[in-house]
Formats: structure tokens, C-alpha cells, sequence
């Protein structure tokens, strides 16, 4: 028993429906992508805030010694500035992004991929 051939309407109609449903998942998954793409990107910066601001110390610490001519202490106490400014920048990185998420409202649940594979 074979299938009635569908007219040329029926078909057309037919492909634009698995079309747009294609194409809501891709733009769906790549939504997705994106902002992991993004919380990656802050939590790198983050992290660039914290070495940066070590590194920055300990140069101008150096800095000083070298000219000052008082060997342990001005890298030593640019260490420890270094780090409490980064620890100060990371806290207000982290200030800015949880008030952003805030104004987005409560995250949507992403769907397992393998929930998606089993319609299939």
C-alpha cells in the first residue's frame, strides 16, 4: 500500500514547518553557545584581574627597590598592594555581573542534549 502523493502545496507547507523547527533549535542551541561563550569571556577577565593586579605589584615593587635601594620591602609591599587591588577589582567585576544577571531575570533551563536525540 503506498502513500497518496501529496500536492505541490502540501509539500511546500510541509517543508517550511520542519524548516522553522530547524531552524528554533539551531537559534536555540546557539543562544546557548553564546552565553557560555560569554560567562567564559568574564570569568578569563576575572581571572586577568587577579594575576594582573599581583604582576602590576610586584613590578612597581621592584620598581622601588631598584631605586629606593630597600631590597625587601617594596616588593613585598607591592605584593600585597597588588593583591588587595585585584581582589577589589574581581569583587566589582563580580558586583556588575551579578547585577546584570538580575536585570535578565531568572535563567531558562537548557535541555540535556540527549533529551533532544530521543524524539528522533
Amino acid at each position: 500500500m503506498s502513500t497518496p502523493p501529496e500536492s505541490r502545496q502540501e509539500a511546500i507547507a510541509r517543508l517550511s514547518r520542519s524548516a522553522s523547527d530547524l531552524e528554533a533549535r539551531t537559534t536555540r542551541q546557539l543562544s546557548h553557545e553564546a552565553a557560555g561563550q560569554k560567562a567564559a569571556g568574564q570569568a578569563w577577565k576575572i581571572i586577568a584581574d587577579l594575576f594582573g593586579g599581583v604582576f602590576v605589584g610586584l613590578a612597581l615593587g621592584f620598581g622601588i627597590d631598584y631605586f629606593a635601594g630597600t631590597t625587601p620591602v617594596g616588593i613585598i609591599g607591592g605584593v600585597l598592594l597588588g593583591f588587595a587591588v585585584s581582589v577589589w577589582m574581581a569583587w566589582r567585576t563580580a558586583q556588575r555581573l551579578m547585577a546584570e544577571a538580575k536585570q535578565h531575570g531568572e535563567p531558562q533551563s537548557v535541555p540535556f542534549d540527549d533529551d533532544e536525540d530521543q524524539g528522533a
